[in-house]
C-alpha cells in the first residue's frame, strides 16, 4: 500500500527525455518546459468599462429621487427615537411604581380623580368652566397630598409662562415697530371743486 502513494510522488522528481515527432524530423528531442502542453501562453488582461444598463440607470434615477426623502426619515427617525424611548422608560418605570405603589398612593389618587369628576359636575354649560373646573379642583386635590411637587411644578409652570409671554411681547413690539417705520398709505380726501356757474 506505500508502494503505490509513494510512486507517483517520486515520478514527478525523476527527470526523463521526451521524444516528440514531426512530419520534418521523426525524432526531435525537446525539454518539458518546451512542449506546449507545460507552458502558460502570456495573456495580456484589459480591463474594460461594462455599459450601463436599463436596470442600473433606473435604480439610479430612483435613488436620486428617494434621497431627500430618505435623509428626511434619518432625521425624523433620528427626533423621534429619543421621544419614543423615554416614553417607553416612563411606562416602565410607572408600571414598576404601580405593582408596588406607596401606602396610601390609591387612596390619594381615588380623591384626586372625584375631585376631577366633581369639577365636572359643577361645570355644566359653558366650555370654559368645563375646562377650568376640574383642572383646579384636581390640582388643589393634588396640592393637598403632594405639596413640594405641586409648588416646583408651579415655579417652573410660572417660569415657562412669563418666557411665553416676554417672547410674545417682543414679537408683538416688533410687529408695531416694522409698521411704524414703513410709511402708510393716506387717502387723499376729494377737494371739493367750486363749480362753475354761467
Amino acid at each position: 500500500m506505500y508502494c503505490v502513494a509513494a510512486v507517483p510522488g517520486t515520478l514527478c522528481l525523476i527527470s526523463g527525455t521526451v521524444f516528440a515527432a514531426t512530419k520534418d524530423n521523426p525524432n526531435v528531442t525537446l525539454n518539458t518546459d518546451e512542449l506546449s502542453l507545460y507552458t502558460i501562453p502570456q495573456q495580456k488582461f484589459r480591463y474594460v468599462e461594462p455599459e450601463i444598463g436599463h436596470l442600473e440607470q433606473g435604480v439610479t434615477t430612483l435613488r436620486k429621487l428617494a434621497e431627500p426623502y430618505t435623509t428626511w426619515c434619518q432625521g425624523a427617525i433620528g427626533q423621534v427615537k429619543p421621544k419614543v424611548e423615554s416614553a417607553i422608560q416612563l411606562g416602565n418605570e410607572t408600571f414598576t411604581f404601580l405593582q408596588n405603589p406607596p401606602a396610601e398612593f390609591y387612596p390619594r389618587a381615588g380623591v384626586i380623580g372625584f375631585a376631577g369628576i366633581l369639577g365636572l359636575f359643577l361645570a355644566r354649560g359653558s366650555r370654559v368652566k368645563k375646562l377650568i373646573y376640574p383642572t383646579g379642583l384636581m390640582a388643589v386635590g393634588y396640592t393637598m397630598y403632594y405639596p413640594q411637587q405641586a409648588a416646583s411644578i408651579a415655579k417652573n409652570t410660572g417660569d415657562s409662562l412669563y418666557d411665553f409671554a416676554l417672547q410674545g411681547y417682543v414679537n408683538v413690539e416688533k410687529v408695531f415697530k416694522s409698521v411704524e417705520g414703513k410709511p402708510m398709505k393716506k387717502e387723499k380726501p376729494e377737494e371739493n371743486k367750486p363749480e362753475e356757474t354761467r
